[in-house]
């Protein structure tokens, strides 16, 4: 929690009132959870991004509970619904149950559904509410073009930590509806999108940074570990078409 509290201070002295800083504070043990909600709200952060409880595959009324009893604490909150690595999915008619707190606020979607986005919406107007209820946003940039040009609201991607401008541009684009500067800003960057997953994130996504010049080291704390060198070229070069990197 030290070490939490460090980060989360130099990141609300940098950027505080720039843009929102959204705290991860999602793990399995519910008491763990609000620990580092608290701990968010005690150092001046704006909203908590929760995974879903991952490995123990809650029930969907479980899952409900969590967030409302999350959001109960006072800091809006970002449902994570990412089953791919939690082992269960916060189904849209569920979310549109819970879509009614104050608290909650938005979803990141990391299912690569796009039709989530109209599900999700559909589930809100069962519930009373708008269909605009809760910001709708992709965690999977493989898919972030089309679940934008859906009617979502934008992303939380991982080229973005090596294009970070690039993306912005793509989601002002898709939310303006603009087909054909979509693809064509996007066409570079597709390949990036994919590899950048060659192994588990966020093993490809540090390398990469450390070879733009970013970082400097691609260490990642065990069981994690570095890049292959087996993928190094694969990186490199969605890099090079992508235009982060130029042969010499």
């Amino acid at each position: 929690m030290a070490e939490r509290k460090a980060v989360l201070d130099v990141s609300v002295e940098e950027v505080k009132g720039k843009i929102p800083i959204v705290v991860g504070t999602g793990t399995i043990d519910p008491e763990h959870v609000k620990e580092q909600t608290l701990q968010a709200i005690d150092c001046g952060c704006d909203a908590s991004l929760v995974v879903t409880p991952y490995y123990v595959k809650p029930p969907q009324r479980g899952l409900a509970r969590h967030y409302e009893t999350m959001a109960d604490l006072g800091l809006p909150v970002c449902i994570y619904n990412v089953p791919g690595r939690a082992g269960v999915d916060f189904l849209p008619e569920s979310i549109g149950q819970v879509a009614g707190h104050p608290n909650i606020v938005a979803v990141k979607e990391a299912t690569g559904d796009v039709s989530r986005v109209a599900k999700i919406r559909e589930a809100c107007e069962a519930n009373g509410l708008p269909g605009d209820s809760l910001l709708l946003l992709s965690g999977d940039d493989g898919s972030t073009d089309e679940f934008v040009l859906g009617g979502g609201d934008g992303c939380i991607s991982v080229t973005a930590n090596v294009a970070p401008a690039r993306m912005h541009n793509l989601m002002m684009a898709a939310l303006k509806k603009d087909r054909e500067e979509v693809e064509r800003m996007n066409a570079p960057l597709r390949r990036l999108h994919q590899d950048e997953f060659c192994e588990a994130n966020p093993i490809p996504i540090k390398w990469a940074m450390k070879r733009m010049g970013k970082i400097d080291c691609s260490y990642l704390r065990p069981p994690l570990d570095e890049l292959s060198p087996d993928y190094h070229g694969l990186v490199e070069d969605a890099m090079k078409e992508a235009g982060l990197l130029f042969d010499n």
